[in-house]
C-alpha cells in the first residue's frame, strides 16, 4: 500500500484534466459545487473510477467537490463512515460487513476481486502448503479480503480458521512489517501489499492467491452513512453519474487508463505491480452493472462475504444484501442512459 496519502489539495488540483467520456443524464448546477467527504483505499479496485472521475473532470460535471480521505483499511473506513466524519466510502470485502449491521447502505460496485488476496509463507519455517498453516501464526487484518481468503484456503485444507491457526490480527501495513521481520511465519494481504514483500523479503514464497477459491471473490463498492442515504439520494445518483464515464473509460481502454492513473496516482508503482492490480480483479461496463444489479448477482456475491462474516463469528443474526444494498439508484441513473 502506497504510504503516501494522497492530499485534498493535489486530489483537486488534478481535477478537471481530460475531457468527459459520455454525456450524463444529470446537468451540472449554477450554485456553489456540493461537498462530498469521501473515504476510501489507495488501491486500483477501490479508488480506480474516483481517481479517473477526477482526471476526467466528471466530478465537476455533476456539481460535486469532492473531499478525498485515504484509509488503511475498510474496518477504519467504516468506523469513519459510521462517526460521522464521512459521507461516502468506497471499499473492498467490508462492504457487505458494517452495512450487514445496519450501518451504511450500498448503492455502487466497482469491480469483483478474484485474485487480489494473496497469502504469502517463508519456506524456510516448513510452510509450503495450505495443511503447512496448521498451528502456526498468520498475520492479517481480520473482516478483510485477506482474512475472508484465509478462511476459505484453511476450509478447503480441512482447517478450521478459528481453532488451527493463530491469527494475529493486524493492520495491514503492520502485519506485512510482522512478516517481512520474520515475526510471523505467514502474512495474508491483499495487492499491492505484495510489493513490500518482493522487495524486502526476497527468500518469501506466495502459496496461493484467491483465484483458486471462488467463494473468497470480494465485491468492492460504494456505501453510504445511512442518514446520508435517506437525505441525498440526489447526491448519490450525481456520484454514479460522475462514475459511469469513469468506469467505462476504464474497461473501454484499459491501456490507455492505466497508463494515467500510474503517471498522476500510482507513480510509486511499477507498471508491472499495476498490471498486476488490473489482472487481479473482473471489472464491468456499467451496461454489464446494470445487468448483475437487476438479475440479482450483485445481491448473491453480497450475500457470500457476509456468510464468510458469520462462518468465523464476526456477525450473528446479519442483515442480508436485499437490506442493504439498494440497486435502484444507479438503476434509474442508468435507464436515463439507455444502460440495459
Amino acid at each position: 500500500m502506497p504510504s503516501k496519502r494522497l492530499s485534498r489539495r493535489r486530489f483537486l488540483a488534478q481535477a478537471g484534466a481530460g475531457s468527459m467520456a459520455a454525456a450524463l443524464p444529470i446537468p451540472a448546477r449554477a450554485q456553489a459545487p456540493i461537498k462530498v467527504r469521501v473515504g476510501y483505499l489507495h488501491v486500483l479496485s477501490v479508488d480506480a473510477q474516483m481517481l479517473l472521475a477526477t482526471h476526467l473532470g466528471t466530478w465537476q460535471k455533476q456539481g460535486i467537490e469532492i473531499e478525498p480521505r485515504e484509509f488503511t483499511t475498510g474496518i477504519e473506513l467504516f468506523q469513519a463512515l459510521v462517526g460521522g466524519s464521512l459521507d461516502v466510502l468506497t471499499t473492498g470485502g467490508v462492504l457487505a460487513n458494517f452495512p450487514a449491521r445496519g450501518q451504511g447502505k450500498v448503492f455502487l460496485f466497482n469491480d469483483l476481486e478474484f485474485a487480489t488476496g494473496q497469502i504469502w509463507v517463508n519456506p524456510d519455517q516448513g510452510i509450503n502448503s495450505v495443511a503447512d498453516l496448521k498451528g502456526k501464526k498468520i498475520a492479517t487484518t481480520r473482516g478483510t479480503t485477506a482474512h475472508n481468503l484465509l478462511h476459505q484456503a484453511l476450509k478447503g485444507a480441512g482447517l478450521d480458521s478459528n481453532k488451527d491457526v493463530e491469527i494475529v490480527n493486524q493492520r495491514m501495513s503492520e502485519a506485512v512489517t510482522s512478516f517481512i521481520a520474520g515475526a510471523v511465519p505467514a502474512v495474508s494481504l491483499w495487492v499491492p501489499f505484495n510489493v513490500s514483500v518482493k522487495a524486502k523479503a526476497p527468500k518469501a514464497k506466495m502459496l496461493l492467491d484467491a483465484s483458486s477459491y471462488p467463494k473468497a471473490t470480494i465485491v468492492d463498492g460504494w456505501a453510504a452513512r445511512n442518514d446520508f442515504y435517506e437525505k441525498q439520494k440526489d447526491v448519490l445518483k450525481r456520484i454514479i453519474s460522475a462514475w459511469i464515464p469513469a468506469n467505462d473509460y476504464l474497461v473501454s481502454k484499459p491501456e490507455e487508463a492505466l497508463t494515467i492513473l500510474h503517471q498522476k496516482f500510482y507513480a510509486n508503482l511499477s507498471k508491472e505491480d499495476m498490471a498486476e492490480m488490473h489482472k487481479a480483479a473482473r471489472w464491468y461496463s456499467s451496461a454489464d452493472w446494470a445487468k448483475h444489479f437487476r438479475d440479482g448477482s450483485a445481491t448473491k456475491w453480497l450475500n457470500q462475504v457476509t456468510d464468510f462474516n458469520v462462518e468465523v463469528g464476526a456477525i450473528q443474526d446479519p442483515i442480508m444484501a436485499d437490506k442493504y444494498f439498494d440497486p435502484g439508484i444507479y438503476l434509474e441513473v442508468a435507464d436515463s442512459l439507455g444502460l440495459k
